[in-house]
């Protein structure tokens, strides 16, 4: 498996409740990529590691490799919203905007909203085709997406999102693209 990303989370700006106590968060991912919804374990796995876990540091070369180490500057992003034809949006909403297009009160729901469609913890996962629900008691907690800086291409220009359950700690896997 490649080591696709590793989180210190103390430092970031935000992180979903659902990584409380979790300090150092790792994701290695096979390549070619495992199937959609895979469980975890033989072609990607997510390691988290507390905040009394001792850490070493180790060099984790994979011969052929094509991801390029790359620091990545943490921000915080005011607005992210649901894409409109990505599932995510409560019903009432979604009839509401309906109803204000119809009467041209605004000509899509993209004139109301803001998404981010780079890496991300939390927010909303960035589909590129119409999204799909993990499950019920999965709840989105990070996206990893296609970027020329790291050599990563998620099969074409996609994202790689991972969701995990809020009771068993389960996390899934989906990714999608152009």
């Amino acid at each position: 498996m490649l080591p696709y990303a590793q989180f210190y989370l103390p430092n970031l700006p935000f992180n979903s409740p659902l990584l409380t106590g979790v300090r150092v968060l790792t994701v290695f991912v096979s390549a070619p990529l495992p199937e959609h919804f895979e469980p975890m374990g033989s072609n990607w796995v997510i390691r988290e590691y507390g905040p009394d876990d001792i850490l070493v540091r180790k060099a984790l070369p994979v011969e052929g490799s094509f991801l390029k180490p790359f620091p990545l500057r943490a921000e915080v992003v005011q607005e992210d919203f649901p894409l409109w034809d990505g599932g995510g949006i409560p019903e009432d909403l979604e009839h509401e905007i309906s109803k204000m297009e119809r009467e041209g009160v605004i000509e899509s729901y993209y004139d109301l909203i803001t998404h981010t469609y780079e890496h991300k913890i939390g927010g909303y996962p960035s589909f590129c085709q119409s999204g799909v629900d993990p499950g019920e008691g999965f709840e989105f907690v990070f996206q990893i997406s296609s970027d020329a800086k790291i050599n990563l291409n998620v099969v074409d220009n996609g994202s790689l999102m991972f969701w995990k359950h809020i009771e068993t700690g389960e996390w899934a896997l989906y990714y999608d693209f152009y």
